[in-house]
């Protein structure tokens, strides 16, 4: 393909008739949605680390016990052990709801909005952004890998 007909592939183009202002704005969407996701997986994190504290916490309630301390041990075994992090809330439940609800709303809508303006198409405001600072015609600046040489 010559360099002047390389551009984003079928799927990164925006269709006829959709202005820059709603590529704009589903790139500040599809933005929002990949600060959502950092949220999920730093929530996640918040889970699987609460867990293994809780795990670790079990442990040192038994080697407090051996070491003779089991007033102390008896009181984080039956205050902290297995405790709830949110009244009511394991963690396993703040990630379920997060999930089952804002997650997955704002998952949905930005897939509406995609599906509605865009023919479901992704990404666009990023493809745009490639193409206005890839250097045309330089190695490694290829409009997609199928444009690569060689």
């Amino acid at each position: 393909m010559n360099e002047d007909e390389q551009g984003p592939d079928d799927q990164h183009q925006v269709p006829d008739g959709v202005s820059e202002a709603t590529v704009e704005a589903l790139g500040t969407l599809s933005a929002a949605l990949e600060t959502i996701e950092h949220a999920r997986g730093l929530l996640y994190g918040f889970h699987r680390l609460t867990g293994s504290a809780d795990l670790d916490l079990g442990e040192a309630v038994e080697q407090l016990r051996k070491a003779g301390h089991t007033d102390l041990a008896d009181r984080i075994d039956t205050e902290l052990v297995g405790r709830n992090v949110i009244a009511g809330w394991w963690t396993f439940q703040v990630v379920e709801d997060y999930d089952d609800g804002y997650y997955a709303l704002a998952k949905e809508l930005e897939r509406t909005a995609r599906d509605e303006l865009v023919d479901g198409r992704r990404h666009l405001f990023e493809a745009g952004m490639k193409e206005d600072r890839r250097t045309h015609g330089r190695r490694h600046h290829e409009a997609t890998p199928a444009d690569q040489p060689g």
